[in-house]
């Protein structure tokens, strides 16, 4: 298992751990703040995958776009499910910045990505405080 799923997992199952006893007074905040976790982890894989595509361009130049897309698919549901002002707001940001990704692909430019790994960790930082 590579070392970033393994940080991942163990992060998750930490977390998990913490966030039980937090259950007896507050199940929904509880709730919240570990599907906010997952969805920062799922966020970061799809922006690491989109890197690696665009990394191997050359090789499957489609793997870009397809990478892109599924960042979108899951932003669009964390957008939908999420009621939190600052969440959203980081939703909205990291939108803006896989569109403009998005923009520069299907003009057989390369994507500057450090505005989408910023949005990114903006997006994790909202979930985590």
């Amino acid at each position: 298992m590579p070392d970033s799923l393994t940080r991942s997992a163990t992060l998750a199952a930490a977390g998990l751990v913490l966030l039980l006893p937090l259950s007896a007074v507050s199940c929904s905040a509880a709730q919240k703040a570990l599907d906010c976790g997952n969805t920062a982890v799922r966020i970061t894989n799809d922006v690491a995958q989109a890197g690696s595509a665009f990394n191997n361009a050359a090789n499957d130049p489609d793997a870009a776009g397809q990478a892109l897309q599924t960042l979108k698919k899951d932003l669009d549901q964390i957008s939908r499910n999420s009621s939190d002002t600052d969440v959203s707001q980081a939703v909205t940001d990291l939108q803006t910045q896989v569109d403009k990704a998005q923009q520069a692909v299907d003009n057989k430019q390369v994507p500057d990505l450090k505005p989408l790994g910023d949005a990114a960790s903006n997006l994790s930082k909202a979930c985590t405080g």
